[in-house]
Order: C-alpha cells, then sequence, then structure tokens
C-alpha cells in the first residue's frame, strides 16, 4: 500500500494549504547565515562534513550552559528533586574528586546504574575533565558487564548497588579496575568499592555542596567523549567511540526538527518554553543519552525517571507533574493508550510522544494524535551514529506514517548496492548509509571491524532501506540476525552460540516473532543430537543463566530434521518463522 493510501487508511488526509513550505524552503529558511540552524563545513577525521555553527563547542560547554538554568529543577526520582544548580555542585565535586584519583583527560569511567540523578552527575563529571565514559548495560549480567569494564580499560566505575553485585564476583577479570563508587549501597563495601554518598552526599543535599568551578580542561569537539556498546552480529559487543560533537550535535537536531514541522504547518517555529519530559528508556542508551538529555540539560528542561516502567505510575506522573512528552519506543505509546485505566488521570498536559528503536504500526500514529491530541513522533539512528540522524513528526508522520523521516539538515543518506560499490537510485532497495556530524570515530580497539563499517565518513549501517524522491527514508528490513525487542537489541548469533553449548543441542536458530507492543521478541528452533533430551524451559533456563533476560528466547520449537540452508550453508531463517504459526512438535 503506498504511503497516500496508507495515511488515508488511519483516516487522515492533509489539511487545506499544507504544507505551507516545502522541505527545502523550510531547510533555506533555518539555515541561513545569522540563523540559529546556520551550518558551516569542518574538516573531520579529513572529511568535510557540515556542522551546527552554534553548537556548543564540547560536553563541558554545555554543562556551563547547565549551571545558567539555576533553581530550575532539572531531574525528579520519586520524592527526590534536583535543581540545575545542585546538578552542577555536584558534578564539580564528582569531577575533582576523579581527577585527586589520577583520572584524566582520555582515562575511561564507566558508569552502570539504573536511572537515578546520579546518572546525569556521573555522566558530566567524566566527560567534562575529558575523560571518556563508558555507559554499561544495566540489565546486563554480571560476565557481560566485566566484559564492557575490561575491554573498555576502565580505571573508575560508578555503579548502583546491583549492578555492583552483580560485577563484585567478576573482579579477577577486570584488571584495569582500580576503585568504584556504588550509589544506594546498604551497609558496609569491601574494597575497591566505597560509596557514593561519601564523596557527593545523597541528591537531596547537593544543593549544600561548595559552589566550585569544574576542573580546567582543553577540549576539541573531536575529542573522545563515550563508549556506548553495541553487540554486532558475530562476536562480542563492540564499543562505538563517540565524541563530544557528536553528542552536542544532537541538541540542534532535535531542535530543528520540531521548527520544519512549524514552518511547514504554516508557524513560526517554536520559541523555547521550559517542559517536562517522562524519561522511561534507560540512559545507557544513546536514545536516552544524546538524543534525549543532551538537549534537556541545554534547554533546561526537566527529566523525571521511574524506579521501572509501570502503565499506571506513569499516568500518576503525567498527571501530577504536568508531563510534555514520553516515549522512547513504540512499546510505551502502546500500553499508555490500551491501559484500561487511562481514562481515569489528566493526561491532557502531553504535547508529543516520540519514539524511535523498534518498529511501528501505522495505527500507531494515529492514535497517539487522536487519544492524546499529542504530536507523533519517530527517527531513526544506531549507536553508530549516537542516535538522531532522521527525524519525521506531527502532519509529516501522519502523511508518511511508515518512514522515519528525511535527514536532519547536516547528515546525508544514501543507498548503495549490496557488494558498497554503486548508489542506486530512488525508490530501490539496498544498504543504508549515513555520514554527517554525529557518526562516531569507530569502535574501540577494533580496528578491522572499523575499517569495515566506517568507509570515507559514512557508516555502513546493515539496514535495508529506501529513500523516495523527497528524500524520505524507509526501514524494510535491518540489520542481520538483529532482534529488536522494545527498543533492545539482541544478536541472534550470540543467543545461538549460548544454545550451542547445551549439550544436547546441535543445531540453533533464533528470529524475531511478531509482539503487538514490544515489535517482535526472539523465539528459537532448535534440533537436538539423537538419543538426547532437552525441554524448552531447560533451554530458555540455559540462556537466562547466561544472557541478560531480554535475550532469553521467549518460545523454542524442536525439529527432527537440521535446520534448512542454503548453499552456503547458511541457515535459512525466513523459512523458520511460519513455524510458529504452525508449530512442530516439542521434545
Amino acid at each position: 500500500m503506498g504511503e497516500a493510501n496508507l495515511a488515508e487508511a488511519i483516516g487522515w488526509t492533509p489539511p487545506a494549504g499544507w504544507p505551507a513550505m516545502t522541505r527545502d524552503e523550510a531547510r533555506a529558511r533555518l539555515t541561513a547565515p545569522g540563523e540559529r540552524f546556520e551550518m558551516e563545513t569542518v574538516d573531520i577525521r579529513g572529511i568535510p562534513t557540515r556542522v551546527w555553527k552554534n553548537a556548543p563547542p564540547n560536553l563541558r560547554a554545555l554543562m556551563m550552559v547547565a549551571r545558567t538554568h539555576g533553581e530550575r529543577e532539572a531531574f525528579i526520582y520519586e520524592d527526590e528533586r534536583v535543581t540545575f544548580a545542585a546538578f552542577h555542585r555536584a558534578v564539580a565535586k564528582l569531577a575533582h574528586e576523579l581527577r585527586e584519583r589520577g583520572i584524566g583527560k582520555g582515562d575511561r569511567v564507566a558508569l552502570a546504574m539504573r536511572n537515578l540523578p546520579e546518572w546525569p552527575v556521573s555522566f558530566f563529571a567524566c566527560v567534562t575533565i575529558g575523560a571518556i565514559c563508558v555507559p554499561l548495560n544495566a540489565w546486563w549480567t554480571g560476565h557481560e558487564l566485566a566484559y564492557g569494564l575490561a575491554d573498555s580499560g576502565t580505571r573508575i566505575l560508578i555503579c548502583d548497588d546491583e549492578r555492583w553485585e552483580r560485577i563484585a564476583p567478576h573482579l579477577g577479570d577486570i584488571p584495569s579496575l582500580r576503585h568504584a563508587l556504588v550509589s544506594r549501597a546498604a551497609g558496609e563495601l569491601p574494597a575497591p568499592a566505597e560509596h557514593l554518598e561519601s564523596v557527593i552526599g545523597a541528591p537531596m543535599t547537593w544543593a549544600g555542596l561548595p559552589d566550585a568551578e569544574i576542573p580546567a580542561e582543553d577540549i576539541a569537539p573531536d575529542d573522545d567523549a563515550t563508549i556506548f556498546y553495541t553487540s554486532g552480529t558475530t562476536g562480542k559487543p563492540k564499543g562505538a567511540l563517540g565524541t563530544h560533537r557528536n553528542l552536542v550535535t544532537n541538541i540542534f537536531s532535535s531542535g530543528y526538527g520540531a521548527s520544519v514541522a512549524a514552518l511547514r504547518r504554516g508557524d513560526e517555529p517554536p520559541q523555547p518554553v521550559h517542559k517536562t519530559t517522562l524519561t522511561v528508556i534507560p540512559l545507557f542508551h544513546v536514545t536516552a543519552c544524546s538524543a534525549g538529555l543532551m538537549g534537556l540539560v541545554a534547554a533546561g528542561n526537566t527529566a523525571i525517571f521511574m524506579r521501572r516502567w509501570d502503565p499506571v505510575k506513569a499516568f500518576e506522573i503525567i498527571e501530577r507533574e504536568k508531563v510534555n512528552a514520553t516515549g522512547g519506543v513504540p512499546t510505551i505509546a502502546w500500553q499508555l493508550i490500551e491501559h484500561p485505566d487511562r481514562d481515569k488521570y489528566d493526561l491532557s498536559s502531553l504535547e508529543a510522544i516520540a519514539y524511535g528503536g523498534a518498529p511501528s504500526a501505522p495505527e500507531l500514529v494515529r492514535k497517539i494524535r487522536e487519544i492524546f491530541g499529542a504530536l507523533p513522533g519517530n527517527g531513526w539512528g544506531m549507536t553508530e551514529t549516537m542516535a538522531t540522524v532522521t527525524g519525521i513528526s506531527s502532519e509529516d508522520y501522519l502523511n508518511r506514517p511508515t518512514s522515519c523521516g528525511p535527514p536532519v539538515a547536516v547528515a546525508d543518506l544514501k543507498i548503495m548496492s549490496e557488494d558498497g560499490e554503486r548508489e542506486l537510485p530512488v525508490g530501490e532497495v539496498g544498504e543504508l548509509y549515513a555520514c554527517g556530524p554525529m557518526v562516531v570515530k569507530g569502535y574501540w580497539n577494533k580496528p578491522e571491524a572499523t575499517a569495515e563499517t566506517f568507509i570515507d565518513g559514512w557508516v555502513r549501517t546493515g539496514d535495508l532501506a529506501r529513500l523516495d524522491d523527497e528524500g524520505y527514508c524507509y526501514i524494510v528490513d535491518r540489520a542481520k540476525d538483529m532482534i529488536l525487542r522494545g527498543g533492545e537489541n539482541i544478536y541472534s548469533s550470540e543467543v545461538e552460540n549460548v544454545l550451542y553449548d547445551h549439550p544436547a543441542v546441535t543445531d540453533a536458530a533464533l528470529i524475531g516473532i511478531p509482539h503487538p507492543t514490544l515489535g517482535e521478541e526472539p523465539a528459537a528452533v532448535v534440533h537436538l543430537a539423537p538419543g538426547s533430551h532437552a525441554s524448552e524451559a531447560e533451554l530458555q533456563a540455559w540462556v537466562a543463566e547466561r544472557l541478560a533476560k531480554f535475550k532469553v528466547p521467549v518460545r523454542i520449537l524442536f525439529t527432527e530434521d537440521t535446520l534448512p540452508r542454503n548453499a552456503n550453508g547458511k541457515i535459512l531463517k525466513k523459512d523458520l518463522k511460519g513455524l510458529f504459526d504452525n508449530p512442530v512438535a516439542a521434545g
């Protein structure tokens, strides 16, 4: 079905006079000399690259902006409220502490905790002194966390008590680690751990810390800032090495998208107004950290964190705090829409529900507008692009409900043939390549993987996509062997390797099966060795002991024959999906 027919199918027709401006006209106005979104071309690793001229030069400069927001609330977590002034005081105190413990430019400081006010404090304390922050997936097992710590060469770990309990048994596997500052831990802590509160206090006491300056450091825009881990389709997770420019680019990319939408509607670009956001996706994702937290700090907006996602608690928070925006992944939007208690709460403050990171149904676009009166938004990016490359919202999204939008003004997209030798014309499906100031330097200590993925300023995304004649992008398939469960990447080979380790399993394949709110979930098909036996529950427990819970197959089917393969020996996974419609008897 074409996009026009899809828009009509979800009950939307463009209003008279829309769009009031073409995208090219909007871009020309917004990026004109002297305008907020003016661009300039700079050399990034030998590649001439368009950048936002007015973006902060680094994250240290961004923290100086945050300080000016003073007594405005920055973070709310349960009954804890932290102002921007208190936030800056805690960042400065922790930054000095890191310096005193020998952390300098380029040293790695890892961060492993749930969404707490201590998370952004720890992040900015690292990056403002030139250290590299390594945000680790808080859902990882102790073994997975230890790998990230060892691979990055982390010297200091800042974590919460739950993550410390997972990591502590693996200290022997992390030779670089010298100190661990643990938040919200009860009782005494064994060396090398100590209470984070002994350094900066609890969040509600930060306002009483000295109003100190952050230690001086000369930081260039393209200096190293972060290592976010992203699993490859083979082998161990890879650390994407991000720069200060990568992160600050998102501040203007998000604002640019909102301004384009306003101009196309016939309005003027919105003036900065304080907003309150319910942040429900983990800050260890580039979506929440780069696309969310950076803009929030720049604008002086308020972020509310939840201990764990719960739709009713979200309703209560939205009503009480007059939340303006939320989202993150389609799952969140669906649960807000479908919950039977929704009508019991005043959700009229919601202005936008935006998401990325997982497939979404066109119907979701309509329901967000119809039920909440809020503007739907979507975008595309990846860890290797530090989040935002494309964006689409408002009327444009209603008009093209299966698109993830066109690239922002500083980014470019192209569709390449399978061999990477030829750029394909408009409308043809091929591999999506992206370039711009948001693309990371490469993979930490993995030169071969870097050379394969990053080519002359372009990142090979592994996603199959097409572009239309106005530059709107449509993702038609995703990276090989990757499953997206509610925004979490699950790489098939990682789970398959664990299944193969079971003594009864001789053949295994992981595929994604549809789920109405998560997008898809992992499911496995296995073949057992003759004469051996294993149940679905046994194999699920086997995986759960070795990998994060979200990677455990929700269903496992058994086949009497080995799995179907092509001439090259690769399993034909597309032939396996039908088994879950007509299940083979389990062994």
